[in-house]
């Protein structure tokens, strides 16, 4: 563990490592998952759906409208924890936040989620909306940025991603398994194939990584040094300068996957970042 991280980072890094899945490492374990995962629930109790797909939070007449989409290598349900930080951001971005409940590999693939985005996406007002996700939802909205221009969309105002899995097809290799505490190239790669349905691993609708970017609204990025992704998206963050999108790319050194959504002095400050991008 890096000492720069901070003493609850450095609890949470050691928590994450004692509850990561097998199946991330192991072949064998991912191929039994998808084979036997069962239909996932969203999140019941204290958060409800405004209806049979979404999560909404704060008022529709907000400034800034958020439509984020969530994480969890595209074959797990949204959590509390991502609850919890649209509700956040609701309260403290002046924002109405719409997170969508979208369909889930190895049931659905990539294409049935984009329809469903797609639809959601024509009823915004393009002007003041950001378009976020963390993760596998990070890395759908950078691909969803770049489909936004072949069906004569108008891009968002802002893109934030926090830790986008920017190349599900994983050909960088070789990644630092060992020391990630969430994530596993074996496992991502199957988990990868089997949300991309029909489509190539490495087609820009589930590997942003190579597609065309240019004209990509305004972009903040958030990486941990400490995870797998982290090359592959330094690699992306080069592609997006070279083609002139104004991105800043912010680092937690020594830091794990989607570090921002934790509770820890660093992910405050990450915040303090984001309401700047929003708010300014």
């Amino acid at each position: 563990m890096s000492d720069k991280k901070s003493f609850i980072a450095k609890i949470e890094e050691a928590i994450l490592r004692y509850t990561k899945p097998k199946y991330m490492d192991s072949k064998e374990d991912v191929d039994d998952f998808l084979n036997n995962k069962p239909v996932q629930k969203p999140p019941q109790g204290i958060f409800k759906m405004s209806d049979s797909h979404l999560y909404t939070f704060g008022n529709e007449n907000a400034k800034n409208t958020i439509l984020f989409v969530h994480g969890g290598a595209f074959v797990s349900e949204m959590n509390y924890q991502h609850l919890l930080y649209c509700l956040k951001m609701s309260r403290k971005l002046d924002a109405h936040v719409i997170a969508p409940v979208y369909p889930l590999a190895p049931q659905h693939n990539a294409m049935e989620t984009y329809d469903m985005i797609t639809e959601i996406y024509e009823k915004l007002d393009h002007e003041n909306l950001i378009l976020m996700g963390d993760s596998a939802g990070g890395g759908f909205v950078l691909s969803f940025a770049q489909y936004l221009k072949t069906v004569g969309l108008p891009q968002p105002r802002k893109i934030i991603a926090f830790s986008p899995w920017v190349d599900i097809s994983m050909s960088n290799s070789p990644y630092d398994n060992e020391h990630d505490p969430i994530l596993g190239e074996i496992g991502l790669k199957e988990m990868g194939k089997s949300w991309a349905g029909d489509l190539d691993t490495k087609d820009y609708r589930v590997s942003p990584l190579y597609g065309d970017v240019a004209g990509q609204a305004q972009t903040l990025i958030f990486s941990g040094t400490g995870e797998i992704f982290y090359k592959d998206i330094e690699i992306y963050v080069e592609k997006l300068k070279k083609c002139n999108v104004d991105v800043k790319f912010i680092k937690g050194e020594g830091l794990f996957h989607i570090y921002p959504l934790f509770p820890s002095p660093e992910a405050k400050k990450a915040f303090k970042e984001v309401k700047k991008e929003i708010i300014g």
